[in-house]
């Protein structure tokens, strides 16, 4: 099974276009399945639907995974099998008619205004590795874009003048990125200076490493951390949180949430509309500034 594994993840990450990010999760996922299987003496060949309910109870019992990760183990462990099928090892996808439990509701976290003006103002941009570091906030934030298409940029996907990316997302679904003036006047910062001199390798992508090689998703995450750690902000912070914090801000300034679909990349509106629910505070203060009775004028 660790052959096929292997087998497995290369196929996501060179012919599914997989981010890393994901591709190394279900990999986890993987081989925890793996273990859970020789422990109890079950060939991953000859699964049966009652062994998949007792596997999904050792989860939630044993291992007390959250719903969510359990369903993110699920997604896993049905795409392995469906390539198991579709390479002629197995017959059926065991796995295709189990379903998972519900996902716990959770909001999306974001920043405020004030709070992204913090991170903005933390990188020391007198120095190639500060001007990188400012460069992946403000990025992050104009584009709303996924940490995997970030790193991904090469300098040919950048029309200056134009100010668009052309971005590979999820599927190896290409769309256009547009960024605005702030986040161009870094950009030719970098551009102009500290990119000339990270980059001696002369490598074709947009963001490198203390290594003068391509910066990845990992790498992007650690940068955040330790940029948060320098100003007084109390938030955990995530690439992710940083295109929350787009779409949110986007509709909250009224952007219609078609819009705001296409500008993430998101296949489904579905995936988009829990931005919607953290625009209440905004909506509030909408209704009672525009609705005539929504106060009573004191005389």
């Amino acid at each position: 099974m660790e052959q096929k594994i292997e087998a497995f993840t290369e196929y996501l990450t060179y012919q599914k276009k997989y981010s890393s990010y994901t591709v190394e999760s279900y990999k986890i996922d993987l081989v925890s399945y793996k273990d859970y299987l020789s422990r109890e003496r079950l060939n991953y060949l000859e699964i049966e639907y009652s062994d998949i309910r007792f596997y999904l109870m050792y989860l939630k019992e044993e291992k007390k995974e959250k719903n969510s990760s359990i369903c993110r183990n699920l997604s896993a462990l049905r795409t392995f099998y469906n390539y198991l099928v579709n390479k002629n090892i197995i017959n059926k996808n065991p796995f295709s008619y189990v379903s998972g439990p519900k996902k716990e509701k959770r909001l999306p976290r974001y920043f405020e205004y004030n709070e992204l003006e913090e991170l903005f103002n933390t990188p020391d941009i007198t120095t190639p590795i500060g001007q990188r570091d400012s460069l992946i906030l403000e990025m992050l934030y104009a584009t709303g874009l996924r940490v995997g298409e970030l790193v991904n940029i090469k300098i040919k996907d950048i029309n200056r003048s134009e100010r668009t990316i052309l971005v590979l997302g999820k599927g190896g679904k290409e769309r256009f990125c547009h960024y605005g003036e702030y986040a161009e006047d870094v950009l030719e910062t970098y551009l102009n200076n500290g990119y000339k001199k990270l980059n001696a390798n002369k490598i074709e992508y947009l963001l490198i490493n203390n290594k003068k090689t391509k910066l990845t998703e990992r790498g992007v995450r650690d940068i955040l951390t330790r940029i948060i750690k320098k100003t007084n902000l109390t938030k955990n912070i995530s690439p992710h949180m940083l295109r929350h914090s787009f779409a949110t801000h986007l509709l909250n300034e009224g952007c219609d949430i078609t819009s705001v679909q296409q500008l993430l990349g998101h296949e489904s509106i579905s995936a988009t509309q829990i931005y919607t629910h953290v625009t209440t505070e905004r909506l509030k203060e909408v209704y009672y500034n525009s609705f005539p009775r929504a106060k009573i004028e004191k005389k």
